[in-house]
């Protein structure tokens, strides 16, 4: 058994940061005192949806108590005073992810509503017949199924990124698939399923070079890795608050301001407009252009929270902490009889999918539940992914910034119990 431990890391700006003391931080989390069928509650599915700090969760309980009102239009001082924290969250989010500017910054409903954003608006105005699209082996199905109905409606081409056995994406491979036709490589920054880490830098630098702009889902690097829009040169990055300790239903669509400033509006409704008559309606200038109706206002404040308290940990010791667990979770599953961990790539988010011989996925967590382990089973919303590595579904324990080298040992303790049932 390997105890967990303090430890001290550099910070996103290179200083020292506070020690990071994960049973400190796990007092930061009320649902972590909780026992599933009387074991104490040990949450592996963060990958999914992270669980919520206190922070977050009493900034949304302030603003639903205190000051919630419906934004930007009211003149009173409860919608003065919701405009103002909605508007600060945005800006939060902006430094967050260091966007030159907080008109890059769109609230969506979630990366889902943001694929399908960029699908409908830029895709349907720039992308004819013919023009070609790149995905990659490793998407999940919010990113292949928007391109797949833009390519029913407008002939657009799909063409797929390979990857090797182990969940590696082939750079040189990728980039042979570029071509003058290429439009657009929308990406995974970090697989959901294998916890893979592609080569972002690289691939915007040869789609930039092809003259195809790059967008990226960052649902599972921003809550484990700093990312920095200005440095990546990205032209759309995608992400959902859940997975980063924020609420469901509020999302991030990053976008270059230039080109937002091109693309049409995603929906109709109040808030996106300037001017409407029953002759012509005229629209607002990103990012509101893309924002109908009344936004998630409590869940943009909450994710703002969630911003402010990932900033405050330091991004860069949490990902020390992760990629602890993730090698001590590799070491431990490893050595059990009948087990193969799925993804091996060289470099890897704290996601750790496996099977085990002569047992099906859904019986590997269910079983894990009677001993109060969460974690998910299935396809994880990557089919073409479980196919091309001849699977129908894997285990998978995906670690957040509250887990344990305990939570580890647990995990492992009770796979040697699922073994023995199907001995």
């Amino acid at each position: 058994m390997l105890a967990s431990t303090s430890r001290t890391a550099m910070n996103d700006e290179g200083r020292h940061s506070v020690s990071f003391d994960v049973h400190r931080v796990r007092e930061d989390f009320p649902i972590l005192k909780r026992r599933i069928r009387g074991r104490p509650l040990v949450y592996l599915d963060s990958a999914a949806s992270a669980q919520k700090p206190k922070a977050v969760l009493d900034a949304m309980q302030v603003a639903q108590e205190t000051i919630y009102a419906n934004v930007h239009r009211g003149v009173h001082t409860l919608s003065q005073e919701a405009t103002d924290a909605f508007e600060a969250a945005r800006e939060k989010l902006r430094a967050f992810i260091n966007a030159a500017s907080a008109d890059e910054i769109i609230f969506v409903r979630g990366a889902t509503e943001d694929i399908n954003l960029v699908a409908a608006t830029y895709g349907r105005k720039f992308l004819s017949a013919g023009d070609e699209i790149i995905l990659s082996e490793l998407e999940h199905h919010s990113n292949i199924v928007p391109w797949q109905l833009l390519q029913t409606e407008k002939g657009i081409v799909i063409k797929v990124a390979p990857i090797d056995d182990d969940g590696n994406f082939l750079l040189p491979a990728f980039e042979k698939l570029l071509s003058p036709r290429t439009r657009l490589v929308a990406i995974t920054h970090v697989s959901n399923a294998l916890g893979t880490v592609t080569p972002v830098r690289a691939i915007i630098e040869a789609a930039h070079r092809a003259g195809a702009k790059v967008l990226l889902d960052g649902c599972q690097a921003v809550p484990h890795m700093a990312v920095d829009m200005q440095a990546l040169d990205v032209d759309f990055y995608a992400f959902s608050g859940h997975k980063m300790y924020g609420p469901t239903g509020i999302g991030v669509l990053y976008g270059k301001k230039e080109l937002l400033a091109t693309m049409p509006p995603y929906q109709g409704g109040g808030e996106m407009i300037s001017t409407v008559t029953f002759a012509k309606s005229t629209f607002k200038e990103p990012p509101h252009r893309f924002e109908a109706g009344t936004p998630a206002i409590v869940e943009a404040i909450g994710l703002g929270a969630a911003a402010d308290y990932l900033t405050a940990l330091g991004r860069e010791a949490v990902r020390a902490h992760e990629q602890a667990l993730l090698a001590y979770a590799s070491q431990r599953l490893s050595a059990l009889p009948g087990l193969q961990i799925v993804g091996r790539a060289a470099e890897k988010a704290a996601i750790v999918s496996f099977v085990m011989e002569g047992v099906h996925a859904h019986d590997i967590g269910t079983i894990l539940d009677r001993a109060g382990i969460a974690v998910r089973a299935g396809h994880h919303c990557a089919q073409p992914l479980m196919e091309r590595l001849g699977l129908a579904a894997t285990a998978r324990a995906s670690f957040g910034l509250y887990n344990t080298m305990e939570d580890v040992d647990a995990l492992a303790d009770a796979l040697k119990i699922v073994r023995e049932i199907f001995a």
